[in-house]
């Protein structure tokens, strides 16, 4: 399957976050592509971030097709209510 038939999944994470490492094994589990971006030091993603999900100060914070799913709990909660796959274009 190309990349080109998934949304686009963006997850924005810091070195050494067990959470973002949960999520990233978890998305690699479907074999869906992402984009990373590291915040561990701050700056514009980081501010990016906090922009595009308001009141987000953890991570990972996870965005599919444009959208906030929130954290690793998250989507893993998602995952387990069967709705995940749908949002990630493998249902």
């Amino acid at each position: 399957m190309s990349s080109s038939q998934f949304p686009k999944v963006e997850i924005y994470t810091k070195w050494g976050c067990p959470y973002c490492v949960r999520a990233k094994q978890l998305l690699d589990a479907k074999g869906v592509p992402y984009e990373e971006y590291d915040v561990t030091m701050g700056g514009p993603k980081r501010a990016e971030m906090v922009e595009r999900a308001p009141g987000a100060t953890t991570v990972p914070q996870i965005f599919i097709a444009g959208q906030a799913m929130g954290g690793c709990d998250d989507i893993h909660a998602l995952d387990r209510a069967g709705k995940l796959d749908p949002l990630l274009g493998l249902a």
